[in-house]
């Protein structure tokens, strides 16, 4: 019989939770898994009397994390304790110790990953974090494993559940924003504070690990572009709809074609943003409802792959951390983290380079003044950027636009994103537009 494998639990809240009760629940089927037996033997928590989702030994409880590192017989450190700071430290520390760390934290990684890969490298460690990336859906295994024949050339993702759940309920109910947002606060689909949610921030952390694995860039989260869905009105729901789209908040890289190629080392630039994008409702991320996730990965080799599941929750993360902990039982992950050298000086050929040579088609919403000539202004401003249209709505007024103004609403063919903004800048100071543009990017 095999030696058991220690476990440390730090944190154990939702995801702590889920990750317990499978250890204490489900021994023998993990261990036919692994080969080993896994077994928790500290859980470190900040309040020993706060109620928990499962029965924890009291035994096993304490608020002592060095003791939970530092225990011999402990052999791997689970990091749920979230947020950067604090989390860092006990990493570090959990490696410095000698032992395996497998975290679900995006933020750490996307915040601190080259500082902590290189002390696991030095300390002859593993960090596995395959949760920190869409819940329960194996996408960190598929990038870095399944399709290792690939150079990725573009990633689009629903990476956040919050939000997602918001957009659904807009665009199927017809709710507001603030409803939306209220209502997925209720369900638990929210935090109190959702910022981090509805923002793009959360979104953007997960990208920044995506695209370490794709493409071996680091991109800290302040870098990726980021807009988020606070700012959704219901009319561009509506207008969306009545086009043939809906709106979802996309992380997405968009690989340029090679430059320099007769160099040592051909570059690529890659493009990293969050953003709503309208995508058309016969598209499977159209399809992606409610607070699932989904990753549509193209590669050269494959093709386009999609891989959906829950993004968040007990168990679905929880199931995410254990198959880590098979992972290093077993001795798969030790192997594969010694290969791919992530977070490292290896140079791949990419580059993280602004979005504004990426091109896209868009929808622009104006509300502008009812009179003769507003839309040959609008049109000259678009000509002048060398930008085409598509085609164009203009209703009566509707409820909630400037006084005197009506919705003019122009989908354009495809232009590169620096020159679309420029048009929409000077389009804002035309006399005839009353009020700010609104404008998403269209993926078709």
């Amino acid at each position: 019989m095999s030696e058991p494998v220690g476990v440390a639990l730090l944190g154990c809240g939702t995801v702590g939770s889920g990750v317990a009760r499978l250890l204490l629940g489900h021994g023998d089927r993990l261990e036919q898994r692994s080969g080993r037996r896994l077994e928790l033997r500290r859980v470190a928590v900040r309040d020993l009397a706060k109620p928990r989702a499962v029965a924890v030994p009291p035994a096993l409880l304490s608020t002592d994390i060095s003791a939970a590192i530092n225990d011999p017989s402990v052999h791997i450190v689970v990091e749920l304790i979230g947020g950067t700071d604090l989390a860092r430290r006990v990493v570090l520390d959990a490696l410095a110790a000698g032992k395996h760390v497998v975290t679900a934290n995006k933020a750490l990684l996307a915040a601190h990953g080259p500082e902590v890969f290189e002390a696991a490298r030095n300390a002859e460690r593993t960090v596995c974090f395959e949760a920190a990336v869409a819940g329960g859906v194996p996408i960190i295994r598929a990038l870095g494993e399944s399709l290792a024949a690939n150079q990725v050339t573009a990633i689009q993702a629903i990476l956040n559940g919050t939000s997602n759940y918001i957009l659904t309920a807009m665009a199927d109910g017809g709710k507001s924003y603030t409803d939306a947002l209220a209502e997925a606060q209720r369900l638990g689909y929210a935090e109190a504070d959702p910022t981090l949610d509805v923002d793009g921030s959360d979104a953007a952390h997960k990208l920044a690990v995506l695209a370490q694995i794709a493409f071996g860039v680091t991109a800290k989260p302040h870098e990726i572009e980021r807009q988020g869905i606070d700012r959704i009105d219901v009319t561009d729901i509506r207008f969306a709809t009545e086009l043939g789209y809906t709106i979802k908040l996309l992380a997405e890289a968009w690989v340029s074609p090679v430059r320099n190629a007769e160099a040592a080392t051909p570059r690529s630039a890659v493009a990293l943003h969050v953003a709503p994008v309208m995508v058309r409702k016969t598209d499977m991320l159209a399809q992606v409802r409610g607070a699932y996730n989904a990753i549509q990965i193209v590669g050269d080799v494959v093709g386009e792959t999609l891989y959906q599941g829950p993004g968040a929750g007990m168990m679905p993360t929880a199931s995410s951390v254990v198959a880590d902990l098979i992972d290093l039982a077993v001795g798969r992950a030790q192997k594969t983290f010694a290969a791919a050298k992530l977070w490292s000086n290896r140079d791949r050929g990419f580059t993280v380079e602004p979005s504004e040579k990426v091109r896209s088609r868009f929808y622009l919403r104006l509300a502008v003044r009812d009179m003769p000539g507003v839309l040959a202004d609008v049109c000259r401003v678009l000509a002048d950027e060398g930008i085409s249209i598509s085609s164009v709505i203009q209703h009566e007024a509707v409820e909630g636009h400037p006084e005197q103004s009506v919705p003019l609403v122009i989908m354009t063919h495809y232009a590169e994103t620096g020159r679309f903004r420029s048009a929409v800048r000077t389009i804002d100071r035309l006399p005839t537009v009353a009020a700010p543009a609104v404008s998403y990017p269209v993926d078709d």
